[in-house]
């Protein structure tokens, strides 16, 4: 029976035998997945579970049945103490399926964002894994331009997303994503909001928007690990960030979502 991990490590997946260190080699990745993980507890792990599954059989990667084996085992090493960044992984030419675990990093409420319009370098913009490494060089020079996120263009200068989040904003009382043909993945957080909102009758709509129309909006950038960070700042473009007046609210129910992890 796997026992959760104690420590941060990259664990490979071997059918029949669970997850061990010390087998994995290839690093370019084929499908990526993560979450936060406080205390054994996580927000929408099914939605996850059920976005990388898909993701792996895209590619024709494992069969279901060696997936869902992996996934059990997988949960079973999740740590239940500690705050953790969790990564499931699908390696390009071996197929291997890996646990990445790692600490999570301090959790910041808000975020500046570098908003010089940096076209989308993403070769599948929507499948997370094979464009990590070119991500985190956009967030690398963000950095240097004293912001800890930019956002993403198409061609046509319509907003996509940020490389490692999702994309929200609000105009007058209803809160917007971008409209579903342009290429943005499906994330998981956004996918909660947008159902909320539905309840809440505050939308969602799909808007196609440029940056410049973002201009003294409430925008927020929105994923897994961080939950709702609204924009206090642009970097990069002369434009105001707009007042952040319904994140605390929102963040507050995102928070209550959390649910402990499933038992076997």
């Amino acid at each position: 029976m796997t026992q959760p991990a104690t420590a941060e490590g990259l664990l490979a997946w071997v059918p029949g035998h669970g997850l061990i260190a010390g087998l994995a080699a290839d690093t370019q990745l084929l499908v990526a997945d993560s979450w936060l993980l406080k205390d054994g507890q996580v927000r929408g792990l099914d939605r996850h579970r059920e976005r990388f599954l898909r993701a792996c059989g895209d590619c024709g990667g494992p069969t279901l049945h060696q997936l869902t084996e992996f996934w059990r085992d997988m949960t079973a090493a999740l740590p239940r103490t500690g705050a953790w960044f969790p990564r499931v992984e699908l390696v390009a030419g071996s197929l291997q399926l890996r646990l990445l675990l790692r600490h999570a990093p301090p959790l910041t409420p808000d975020i500046r964002v570098w908003a010089a319009g940096q076209l989308d370098p993403r070769t599948v913009p929507r499948r997370k894994g094979p464009d990590l490494d070119t991500l985190a060089r956009v967030r690398q020079r963000a950095a240097g331009q004293g912001a800890e996120e930019a956002v993403l263009i198409a061609p046509s200068g319509l907003v996509l997303e940020a490389a490692t989040a999702s994309l929200v904003w609000w105009e007058d009382d209803t809160l917007c994503v971008p409209a579903p043909h342009l290429p943005v993945l499906a994330g998981v957080t956004t996918g909660l909001l947008q159902e909320q909102a539905l309840r809440a009758g505050v939308g969602p709509a799909h808007r196609e928007r440029t940056l410049d129309q973002l201009a003294d909006r409430e925008v927020w950038l929105v994923n897994a690990l961080y939950g709702i960070r609204p924009v206090v700042g642009w970097e990069g473009r002369p434009m105001r960030a707009g007042s952040a007046a319904r994140a605390k609210e929102w963040q507050e129910w995102l928070e209550g979502l959390m649910e402990p992890l499933p038992v076997e």
